[in-house]
């Protein structure tokens, strides 16, 4: 029987996918390097529409042209050599299709290296853990348009389903499909550091684990209703198995991180594009791993408790929510810039609706996301637009009681003051960079412009200047 398409990959990512697809109805050929991994798989999962594969000539073999490879394996080298493996058995047109977490820049250099066989390479992001590869996904492909018009048919029955349809588009040419899901875990990175501070903040208010519950989830029947804080819900009051508190307190305080929000705040910075609430969680993941620093610097900057005051639950969903609206806007500014830069054509609103359902971010909030990109496309700021710019304007007096009475506690609020300092920055017409282009112009002759002639560079001997009395 020809199979309709391969996975090549079979941990626990690939064989949820590989079943995914054949759930669909579709004929698929797998194949893993370890023949234990490949037979384990068979003899659980295997029937007459799973095609056994020794090896990649079988694999190959096992299709028709124009065949659809589908990599489920460590980003980095081991792509490489699994497409240098595959490299005698490739025809024209046939396409790869890289369902890791590859770095963009990655999947650039092999969608030009391969177009030079006629072979197209496409990045797909897939987001939604295990179970989502399972049951559905949200997926992000990019890469060499061509392959999108045969990769649909088999990708979208795959895909998890919103109410607006599938969540899978063709996100741009290029490394856009990586780049796209890069995003997605940049922002999700300033989602869960924001739940966090919020949830430290609650308890500083001295809510319990079943008042922390209920919070959570009225949140969740709300506009804060997401994937994230539904799970926080359940998280906040499970009870320690091997104690009587909650469990969430015997877990050791150091986040761990695969790399993807790091590659998110590298390209943003290296862009010039703003990022911080991103940057900010980036930088807590970091900071929490520093335990033994931290277990000792707490002993030389021991001040005595302070209560949380002023603030109350109604603040702080305010807070969250306006902090959220910010870390969206820079992470969607992000694509906008680069998609327009590196000329991907990715189309914003698409974005958000494909993030409505299957991966980790997925948000009611993200139906007004797609709505303010559709209503305008070329909205520079999502905070611009005049529905969230609203709401942003009554939640700031709650924000800056929140962020004020945690920095007077000595409760660090990375994200949410970060957040904050974003949107009063961009509030600034006129702020504080003069100053720094005067000291650059001082010492390095690096020039500045005149407010009354801003396309004019202008240098100063500042110390030949007359002091004023």
């Amino acid at each position: 029987m020809s199979a309709d398409l391969a996975v090549i990959g079979l941990g626990v990512m690939g064989a949820n996918l590989a079943r995914n697809f054949h759930s669909r109805g579709l004929t698929v050929a797998v194949y893993n390097r370890n023949t234990e991994v490949l037979d384990g798989f068979m003899a659980e999962h295997g029937d007459a529409r799973f095609v056994r594969s020794p090896d990649v000539a079988s694999l190959a073999a096992a299709m028709e042209s124009p065949r659809v490879f589908v990599l489920m394996v460590t980003a980095g080298r081991a792509v490489d050599s699994v497409v240098e493996g595959l490299s005698a058995h490739l025809e024209p047109g046939d396409i790869i299709v890289d369902g890791g977490n590859s770095h963009f820049p990655d999947t650039e250099r092999r969608v030009v290296a391969l177009a030079e066989r006629s072979i197209r390479f496409v990045g797909m992001g897939v987001s939604g853990g295990e179970e989502g590869a399972l049951l559905g996904p949200s997926m992000m492909p990019g890469g060499d348009a061509g392959a999108w018009e045969v990769l649909r048919p088999l990708v979208e029955p795959a895909a998890a389903v919103a109410d607006t349809g599938p969540c899978v588009a063709w996100c741009g040419s290029g490394g856009a499909g990586h780049f796209v899901k890069m995003v997605h875990n940049g922002i999700e990175y300033g989602d869960m550091q924001l739940i966090s501070e919020v949830w430290t903040l609650m308890r500083g208010l001295g809510l319990g684990p079943a008042a922390l519950r209920g919070v959570f989830e009225g949140w969740n029947a709300g506009r804060l209703e997401s994937f994230l804080i539904e799970i926080t819900a359940g998280i906040v009051a499970a009870k320690d198995p091997q104690g009587d508190g909650p469990l969430v307190e015997q877990v050791l305080d150091v986040a761990g991180q695969k790399g993807t929000g790091r590659w998110t705040a590298i390209d943003a910075v290296e862009g010039g594009i703003p990022l911080s609430t991103i940057v900010a969680a980036v930088e807590g993941r970091a900071l929490s791993a520093a335990k033994a620093v931290r277990q000792r610097t707490a002993k030389l900057f021991c001040d005595p408790p302070t209560a949380l005051a002023g603030v109350t639950v109604e603040d702080l969903e305010k807070a969250l929510y306006a902090a959220k609206i910010m870390s969206y806007t820079q992470g969607f500014a992000l694509l906008r810039a680069r998609s327009v830069e590196r000329k991907y054509g990715t189309d914003l609103a698409e974005v958000a609706r494909i993030w409505k359902a299957g991966c980790i971010i997925r948000a009611s909030f993200l139906d007004r996301v797609y709505a303010a990109f559709r209503a305008d496309p070329e909205l520079p700021l999502l905070a611009l637009d005049p529905s969230f710019a609203a709401e942003v304007r009554d939640a700031l007096p709650a924000w800056r009681r929140v962020v004020g009475a945690a920095v007077a506690a000595g409760v660090p609020v990375p994200a949410l003051s970060a957040s904050l300092s974003y949107l009063d920055t961009l509030r600034t017409a006129d702020g504080s960079a003069s100053m720094i282009q005067a000291q650059r112009d001082w010492f390095g002759a690096h020039t500045y412009r005149r407010m009354s002639d801003p396309q004019t560079p202008v240098h100063t001997d500042w110390e030949a200047l007359e002091p004023l009395s």
